[in-house]
């Protein structure tokens, strides 16, 4: 009786063995999942952050003595500007973003930022969101910016029409290695334009 209960435990053995090793090989193919989806986070996160440097440039010529100060009706392909909003996906991505032909009429490949690598490219266009190049920007033809005025409510006389300005949207693609691509948009205005 004793000598068949010997085989008995090897069995068990080899069964809580395959049932360990399987646990460790699931185990271990979760984690590389999880630091596959932490390193994709991380790469987006980088070209997000790559991005900026496109605001920064197109900020600069907003300012006095930059290319598009006080434009209102005239498009400038060498700054990628349009005076009038630009066609859009669903998803609200300008066409020109998404086209090289279209993006020929807007803008220009020279005006392209090399990221912190060279293997980033980040593309901008900027339109000022208007329905058609009008000289003076009025409400109904263009998405405006109303800034509070200062106070509160106690002050005897009638509140102060605050001013407006035109609304501006950058468009920026970052074209990053193996040809990922991210998409970001900011909307900005300048008093008085």
């Amino acid at each position: 009786m004793r000598s068949r209960q010997r085989g008995v435990v090897l069995i068990f053995s080899l069964i809580i063995l395959l049932i360990l090793m399987i646990g460790a090989v699931a185990l271990i193919r979760s984690m590389n999942n999880s630091l596959f989806g932490a390193g994709n986070l991380a790469f987006r996160r980088d070209l997000v952050n790559q991005s900026e440097q496109a605001i920064a440039n197109v900020l600069v010529q907003f300012q006095t003595g930059g290319a598009l100060v006080g434009l209102t009706t005239a498009n400038v392909p060498a700054s990628n500007y349009s005076a009038t909003i630009l066609p859009t996906n669903p998803q609200g991505v300008p066409t020109a973003l998404l086209d090289n032909g279209v993006f020929g009429g807007v803008g220009t490949s020279a005006n392209d930022i090399t990221g912190a690598t060279p293997d980033v490219q980040i593309r901008y266009v900027i339109d000022r969101l208007c329905a058609t190049g009008t000289v003076l920007p009025s409400p109904t033809a263009c998405v405006q910016s109303i800034s509070s005025p200062p106070g509160g409510t106690e002050l005897p006389n009638a509140p102060v029409t605050p001013p407006s300005a035109t609304v501006y949207r950058l468009s920026v693609r970052v074209t990053g290695p193996r040809s990922t691509q991210v998409f970001l948009q900011t909307t900005f205005s300048m008093p008085g334009t």
